[in-house]
């Protein structure tokens, strides 16, 4: 449970340098994900990117997007302005941080992201790069294997996950199986519908999830005892963040963001070659899934409006006025 520590560097090329403890997806993304295997080094490129004011896991993504381009070629040292972006090479990472936190030559080309980049590269850096298709990238797992989760990211209004995978505490409440199977598609779609009310409930709180575990039960009976409102009720909990939901559906629709991106990339939504789940795919799946998703949420299945009634039964009228007018 201890966390950000503060270390010194004691040899090496960054020595003396002080460095802030990243957390496990800062690990994942200057380690792994771009080649890295020099600890001190994934310490120090995770304290930078914190320092330029840059996204961890949208880096990581974005570096290693473009050491495997550098890698087979679809870009060279005369793109990347002289900088060796092989992978695990550090200095060249961390300079590379500086141009994009800059817009400084090539990072102009990174600064707007993964999706954005690849598609600057061309050739085919499009089917290589991680990300939604709404322009985000996941969280720092390998989602091929983790259907539920990469569903919920392809298909959230926010940007990354909105519906926790076990749908809450306690799981019965949400009428979710204690055993799951992860490659079911009914599944996945019914774990992220009847979860979908919680964690947007606990960011409305604005506490930790690490520190709540999201236990609704307990953070119910502290709103309890802080407003006196004794008949606040796991339903309304729930549907406080359904409500948000399909607030953020609506801004979206208003706002361009339709069906069509709530899809993985190519390489996102790509099927394993090797590991527990070698040749088994979510795309084929992933149509029928969306639609199902849309039906069970009360949205219009082809264009995912949130139909009138299910915005009037959660006191959203005028939205409903606003989307189907």
């Amino acid at each position: 449970s201890h966390h950000c520590h503060m270390m010194t560097a004691p040899e090496g090329p960054y020595k003396g340098e002080k460095l802030e403890e990243p957390e496990y997806e800062a690990m994942a993304a200057f380690g792994p994900v771009t080649g890295q295997t020099d600890a001190t080094a994934t310490l120090v490129l995770a304290n930078d990117v914190d320092r330029w004011g840059l996204e961890m896991n949208e880096m990581g993504w974005l570096i290693g997007l473009v050491m495997e381009c550098y890698e087979k070629g679809i870009i060279n040292r005369e793109d990347t302005d002289g900088l060796e972006m092989n992978w695990g090479n550090a200095s060249a990472t961390r300079a590379m941080l500086k141009k994009i936190a800059f817009r400084e030559g090539f990072g102009n080309t990174l600064a707007e992201g993964t999706m954005r980049a690849a598609r600057l590269i061309g050739g085919d850096a499009p089917n290589m790069a991680i990300h939604t298709m709404k322009g985000n990238s996941p969280r720092g797992h390998d989602h091929r294997i983790r259907w539920q989760e990469m569903f919920d990211t392809s298909i959230s209004n926010t940007g990354t996950i909105e519906t926790p995978g076990n749908g809450g505490n306690p799981r019965e409440m949400y009428g979710i199986p204690a055993e799951s199977n992860a490659f079911d598609p009914n599944q996945v779609v019914s774990i992220n519908v009847k979860g979908k009310g919680a964690m947007q409930f606990e960011d409305s709180l604005g506490v930790c999830r690490q520190c709540t575990n999201l236990d609704i039960l307990k953070e119910i009976d502290a709103i309890q005892a802080a407003t006196g409102w004794d008949d606040f009720t796991f339903e309304e909990a729930n549907a406080v963040g359904v409500r948000v939901v399909n607030r953020l559906r609506a801004f979206n629709l208003r706002h361009g963001i339709g069906p069509e991106m709530d899809r993985p990339s190519p390489r996102y939504g790509s099927t394993p070659v090797d590991g527990p789940a070698k040749g088994v795919s979510v795309m084929p799946h992933w149509n029928q899934m969306v639609r199902s998703y849309y039906e069970q949420m009360g949205w219009d299945p082809e264009t995912s409006k949130p139909l009138p009634e299910t915005l009037e039964k959660l006191g959203l009228e005028q939205v409903a006025a606003d989307l189907w007018k």
